[in-house]
């Protein structure tokens, strides 16, 4: 299976990258100016997706995603015996605040089943319009084709349902997508740094082809935190590449690379209950992190959507965001990978530098 797309640089690129995971060093001053690129990204994928909000196509999808979300609610609940259970119900400084302020919890808005489905799980067009973020030093290539990412890791349940538009088209995006995050205590699978996992560990790691709305969905668990950064979950797009016999995949560029960030009042929350709150590190709150101001634009909300399946944390979250993507951008520069996955285990990339990017990208004219 072919993932297929224009391989083209796009003409706005990234400033060198400064992330804040183990071992890198934060500089403000590239932050500030890839911030400024990120955001110039974000306007003309605005520009580009709120051109087409008016298609019959486009209506239909969003209708569609709203059927999907509502089924796969109540499948979850079904799964959990929760049938008849209550459920509760979701930048620059000044970006961050104000979508900090929204309620991305639709469980505490205390909805009835008598509530009209778009309510809850309707797109709101003001989320779907994502700059490109930072990638971090624990990227894995070729990891491996599966929705169920959890293992033997333990942790709060959570269903994740990402849809991608291709904002060149306003269609579906027909891309493989990739995901990752830390486990409860803060550690990493699949990459050799100390302190992470190790290279044969693959926990909360998984690759997903997109169906033809563009949508995937991963079995995974509410991340937990480490040193100076805040809970955060990792997605890269990946186009042009081919699905293996193995279970896992080859080739293609990286169209898009970002971080999803969560509602601070759920990031508490969950820190307060085991294992997360065994984590001795200290927690970094949205409000400090770097790179959820950076990820926050006017045009862009970087909180997805999310519903408590059940009345406690156990029974697991639904977990749901829009993103618009351009497929004909490529970010390989800013998308080192740490390690790759192959048949028995991983192997370090001999290349892999953890420190900061500190040149420009080569020319891709």
């Amino acid at each position: 299976m072919i993932f297929s797309g224009a391989l083209v640089f796009t003409a706005l690129s990234l400033a060198p990258l400064a992330t804040a995971h183990p071992g890198e060093v934060f500089n403000k001053r590239a932050h500030m100016e890839e911030l400024a690129d990120a955001h110039a990204v974000a306007e003309v994928n605005a520009r580009a997706l709120e051109a087409c909000q008016n298609r019959p196509d486009v209506i239909e999808r969003r209708e569609r995603a709203i059927a999907r979300r509502s089924a796969t609610f109540e499948r979850l609940r079904q799964e959990r015996n929760l049938d008849d259970a209550t459920f509760l119900h979701r930048r620059d400084a000044a970006s961050l605040r104000k979508w900090a302020a929204n309620k991305h919890d639709k469980s505490s808005l205390k909805y009835t089943k008598d509530t009209p489905i778009s309510e809850i799980f309707g797109s709101n067009t003001s989320c779907i319009l994502t700059p490109d973020n930072a990638n971090g030093p624990y990227f894995v290539y070729q990891e491996m084709i599966r929705q169920n990412v959890v293992e033997n890791i333990q942790g709060v349940p959570m269903h994740l349902e990402l849809q991608f538009i291709d904002v060149n088209t306003c269609k579906p995006a027909n891309v493989l997508i990739d995901i990752w995050s830390c486990n409860n205590q803060g550690v990493y699978s699949g990459v050799s740094a100390a302190g992470e996992g190790g290279l044969g560990t693959t926990y909360l790691r998984g690759v997903q082809p997109t169906d033809k709305d563009g949508v995937v969905n991963f079995e995974t668990l509410f991340p937990g935190h480490y040193q100076g950064r805040a809970t955060h979950q990792h997605i890269i797009a990946h186009v042009g590449s081919k699905i293996l016999d193995n279970g896992t995949y080859t080739g293609g560029v990286v169209a898009h690379l970002s971080q999803l960030f969560f509602d601070q009042t759920l990031i508490d929350t969950i820190e307060g209950t085991a294992p997360y709150n065994t984590n001795r590190i200290a927690k970094t709150s949205n409000m400090v992190d770097g790179f959820t101001g950076y990820a926050a634009s006017p045009k862009y909300d970087p909180f997805p959507n999310y519903v408590m399946l059940g009345n406690g944390l156990s029974n697991g979250l639904f977990v749901w965001a829009e993103m618009g993507i351009n497929t004909s951008s490529n970010w390989d520069y800013y998308a080192p990978f740490a390690s790759t996955w192959k048949a028995g285990g991983g192997y370090n990339n001999p290349k892999f530098n953890m420190m900061v990017v500190a040149s420009p990208p080569p020319s891709h004219g």
